[in-house]
């Protein structure tokens, strides 16, 4: 099934449309994943990254790509990409956890050293995580930037968070 039959995107089908880090590249630290797969007209991502390493060029519609070696994984796209389409990955987290960093635009915001429940992109629970860290900047424009620490084996799937209900 693709996303345009069921509303979210799989794993498979990402790895099929855009290129990912490899093992090697996730070894070195945070890098961005991008998960954009529709060809519209948008480029803030690329505008956003001090390092260069985000590309979209001519025309508009392209795909973003990065540039693993440039980029240092700031998160600072995250933040930027108004599809919330961009994650930061860091398998090197440590020997047993992995860090994914993903946008979050939800009230109230997750406090830090709290557990929560890691999801997939279907809004499924995949996992249990701690937050690590929340950045909300004023020049991030009101979209928060939240970092799940979780167990490694799900840093391919996990892209939110569960919200609870107040």
């Amino acid at each position: 099934m693709a996303l345009i039959d069921t509303g979210y995107l799989e794993y498979e089908e990402l790895k099929s449309i855009q290129k990912l880090p490899g093992n090697e590249r996730y070894s070195k630290g945070p890098v961005a994943v991008i998960e954009c797969v529709q060809e519209i007209p948008c480029n803030p991502c690329e505008a956003a990254c001090l390092k260069g390493a985000i590309k979209i060029g001519e025309p508009i519609i392209n795909l973003p790509t990065v540039d693993f070696d440039k980029c240092v994984g700031c998160g600072i796209c995250v933040a930027k990409c108004s599809g919330m389409a961009i994650f930061i990955v860091d398998k090197s987290y440590s020997e047993t956890t992995a860090a994914v960093t993903f946008p979050y635009e939800y009230y109230p915001l997750p406090k830090v050293g709290s557990f929560v429940k890691g999801v997939n992109r279907k809004g499924e629970v995949v996992c249990g995580g701690k937050i690590v860290k929340t950045m909300n900047p004023k020049f991030y424009d009101h979209t928060c930037v939240v970092t799940l620490e979780i167990p490694q084996e799900f840093a391919d799937e996990v892209r939110s968070i569960k919200r609870e209900v107040l």
